[in-house]
This record gives structure tokens, C-alpha cells and sequence, in this order.
């Protein structure tokens, strides 16, 4: 029988990655989320029965470990980037982390691969970097021989970067940013997953790689060449951190007021704090080059889903063609 892959957040964007790979590997993929009625559209990574999506809660003990029964390996995807409900950032980053590895090691599971974040730092000012870097420690306390994978900000088709900042762009002639002077080095969802991949089937050695791609920019830069793509000038003023600090303030407050019927996904006080500091592979970590990956550029993939966000979208070319038409 074929091998059996239990990824915690595999609908979600660099977990829906992984079940593919996974899935054309031959292996079986068990999609553990909370809403597997909304989870279908994995089922045709691979033959039928292939990849089922499982109701799972990672904040429920009996819950994890039905969804990794009999699996030989287990992949954990499951993050936040905003609090909202009871899904704070120590429930879901540690615990949540925490009970996995805990589980798996208990169930004498062979691998295990824990996403986290460049950033990951316990003496962070920022509770989101605290628990990641908690959520390692707890992993690696557990299951020593753990894979954990640091990408810094994640870039593909279903982004919640670039999407919002080009979704943005469209309504007005200024393009605000906080932490603009702040450096990234932006990463492909599926090297990121090609790297889980890597560790699942054996290929890689036990302990943390921070995984960037081969372009480091400022925010202001990265936003630079995403108008660039999507044909559009704004004007880009970068706030400075005491304003990012009073916007994500208010932000945060209107979640709270509303009692949660507003979800805040434009700015917190907690992303300020993490604007604050360089999101960059350092110098003496392992990454891609140790795993035998070359990371895919930005130019190479931008362009194949910002097209939406051009004035006339994908006619956009054409109508720039038809200009230099003689009459």
C-alpha cells in the first residue's frame, strides 16, 4: 500500500502545494481542516480516493490524532497572521505546534514537517514571531528529528501579498505602505512545497532552513515592480512606524468593537512590529542550496495572475498593441 501524508492546513495556499506534490509522488494525501466541505476542490490532485479532505481541529487532541492515524508522515501548515475568535497566535502557533509534533511522535509517525517563518524569534517584539519561534521549540522538544522550514513572505497565484497590494492600486492614485525601507526576500509557494516535498520523502536533514527566493527588496521596491506589472502608476508614501502603529490601533479596535463580524486584514499592531524588521534569509542558515533547490524568480511568475489588476486585465496588452496601429 501506498505511503500515507496527513497535512494539518492542506487546503490552505502553500498546503494545497504540498498535497500535489505529495500526490504525484504516488502517496496518499489526508487534507486535515476544519471545513472539509469547502476542502473538495484537493480531490482532484490525484486518482479518485487519492486526497480526502478530514474534519480536523489542531486545537482538539482527539481530533489530531484521527487525522493522523496510520499516516507515516505529517505535514503542519496551519497559521495565522491576525487573531480573530479563538484562533490566537500561541493556540494555533504553539499549541496547535506543539500538539501535532506531541501526537506524532506518540503514534510513532516517520516524518514530520513544520511550516513556520523567517522572523521566528522568542525575544521578538512581535507575539506573532514569539510563537512561531515557540511553536519550533515545542516541534523540535517533541519530534527532534522534525524538518521546520522558514520561508520569508510567500508569492503565487492565491497570495495575500501582492493580490492585496495590487487589489489596492485600483482605487486611487496612492499607494500607502508601512515598513516600506524594510528589506524581503520573496519566495514561490511551490519551492516552498518542492522543499516539504524534499523532506518527506527523506532528502533532507533534520532541523530549521530559511528558505528565500533570489531577489531581495525593500517594500517600497517590491511595490515598484508590481505597478510595473500591472501597468499602473500610484504614487508610493511610506507612514511612518508611529502612524502604521495608531492605523493598525484602530484597526485592531474595530475588530474588537464589532465583536468580530470585522475581521482585520489590512494592518495590525502586531504586523507593524513585525514591519520593523529585515524578512531575509541570514547568512549562516541552511536553505535551498542545501537542499538541492534552485528558487524560482519573481519576473518569472508575477506576471501569470497579476494580469487581473491591469486597467483592461488580460486585453490590456492588446489595447497597448493597438496604439502603435497606423490609422
Amino acid at each position: 500500500m501506498s505511503q500515507l501524508v496527513t497535512i494539518y492546513g492542506g487546503s490552505g495556499f502553500v498546503g494545497r502545494y504540498i498535497a500535489q506534490r505529495m500526490a504525484k509522488q504516488g502517496w496518499r494525501v489526508r487534507v486535515a481542516v476544519r471545513r472539509p466541505n469547502e476542502a473538495t476542490f484537493v480531490k482532484p490532485y490525484g486518482a479518485v480516493g487519492q486526497v480526502e479532505p478530514v474534519l480536523c481541529n489542531i486545537r482538539d487532541d482527539a481530533s489530531v490524532a484521527a487525522a493522523m492515524q496510520g499516516a507515516d508522515a505529517v505535514v503542519n501548515c496551519v497559521g495565522i497572521l491576525s487573531e480573530h475568535g479563538k484562533n490566537k497566535f500561541d493556540t494555533i502557533q504553539t499549541e496547535g505546534a506543539a500538539r501535532v509534533a506531541r501526537l506524532a511522535s506518540e503514534a510513532g509517525v516517520n516524518k514530520m514537517v513544520q511550516l513556520s517563518a523567517i522572523g521566528a524569534d522568542a525575544n521578538s517584539e512581535s507575539q506573532y514571531a514569539r510563537s512561531k519561534a515557540a511553536g519550533e521549540e515545542a516541534v523540535l522538544t517533541h519530534f527532534p528529528t522534525a524538518v521546520i522550514l522558514r520561508p520569508s513572505v510567500i508569492f503565487g497565484a492565491e497570495d495575500e501579498f501582492f493580490n492585496r497590494f495590487a487589489a489596492m492600486s485600483r482605487f486611487g492614485p496612492v499607494l500607502p505602505l508601512v515598513g516600506g525601507d524594510t528589506r524581503f526576500q520573496p519566495v514561490y509557494v511551490d519551492d516552498v512545497a518542492a522543499a516539504a516535498e524534499k523532506a518527506l520523502l527523506g532528502n533532507a536533514d533534520a532541523g530549521i532552513y530559511e528558505l528565500g527566493g533570489p531577489d531581495v527588496k525593500t517594500m517600497r521596491g517590491l511595490m515598484e515592480d508590481m505597478l510595473a506589472i500591472i501597468h499602473r502608476r500610484r504614487l508610493i508614501i511610506n507612514q511612518p512606524f508611529f502612524v502604521g502603529r495608531i492605523l493598525g490601533g484602530m484597526f485592531d479596535f474595530l475588530q474588537f468593537a464589532s465583536l468580530g463580524l470585522f475581521k482585520n486584514g489590512i494592518l495590525t499592531r502586531d504586523q507593524v512590529k513585525n514591519l520593523r524588521v529585515d524578512n531575509v534569509v541570514s547568512e549562516s542558515a541552511r536553505g535551498f542550496a542545501q537542499l538541492g533547490l534552485q528558487p524560482t524568480s519573481m519576473e518569472a511568475i508575477l506576471p501569470e495572475y497579476l494580469w487581473r489588476y491591469r486597467p483592461s486585465g488580460q486585453y490590456d496588452a492588446i489595447k497597448d498593441s493597438a496604439k502603435n496601429l497606423k490609422t
